[in-house]
């Protein structure tokens, strides 16, 4: 239960924040209105920081995300049966965080006229449509992430330092420097989750989901946490 109960309200604020930075930078009227990509990177990483210190104070691992979940299976980290728990409750607390934004930011949603925005706040699309090479940039991307995050656990548990902090830096960074071409999904739960919210919930004036791009941010970021986890288990035995 802690598994579940851990991922799911961690998760849930992690697209809180995440979700809500987007909003207020896209929707029209919003305080936060044409904040730049800047305060969205900003906003991610504040995202990422809350989500993992809540997830890990409750008594899990703090994971957050499929990708990395999947790869800490791959190294033997996590018991296979236990990986339901950890995908279902992402994937929960991912539509639960979505609906939340959508909620707070409901007046906005109605007054916004561009309906590329209002999907934007609920999921990542490309900056140039190009499958192969948006994969490629998905993968890189969570390579990085989960790479990242294997090597930071450890250093952190050894200086008796925070995780979520260096976690939190790391997406800034990947945001900043890696984010371009796709906005950085990283995460499937992250963007599949709020893109079924984005399907479902009576958003006046939505376009369509952009089924045909979804498949990308769940499987490149899947593949990038494999690659991750094998080259690190190659130099960490």
């Amino acid at each position: 239960m802690n598994i579940f109960m851990s991922e799911l309200i961690g998760t849930a604020l992690l697209l809180l924040f995440g979700g809500g930075v987007v909003a207020n930078v896209l929707l029209e009227k919003s305080k936060g209105m044409q904040g730049g990509w800047l305060v969205i990177n900003f906003g991610w990483a504040m995202a990422v920081f809350i989500g993992v210190y809540s997830s890990v104070h409750l008594g899990g691992q703090g994971h957050l995300n499929p990708a990395v979940s999947i790869g800490m299976l791959a190294l033997g980290k996590i018991a296979s049966a236990d990986l339901i728990y950890y995908i279902t409750a992402q994937f929960a607390g991912a539509m639960l965080g979505a609906t939340l934004v959508w909620l707070l930011y409901h007046p906005h949603f109605a007054v916004t006229q561009n309906a590329d925005f209002k999907m934007g706040v609920f999921c990542t699309a490309p900056a140039i449509h190009n499958p192969l090479y948006n994969f490629i940039a998905e993968g890189i991307g969570t390579f990085a992430f989960v790479f990242g995050v294997l090597c930071i656990s450890p250093a952190a548990a050894k200086m008796g330092s925070l995780d979520a902090l260096p976690v939190s830096l790391l997406v800034l960074g990947i945001g900043l420097c890696l984010g371009g071409p796709t906005g950085y999904g990283i995460n499937p739960a992250r963007d599949l989750g709020p893109r079924i919210m984005h399907f479902l919930l009576p958003i006046p004036g939505k376009r369509d989901s952009d089924w045909s791009y979804s498949w990308i941010p769940v499987f490149g970021p899947i593949a990038g946490a494999l690659l991750a986890a094998f080259l690190y288990g190659q130099l960490m035995p």
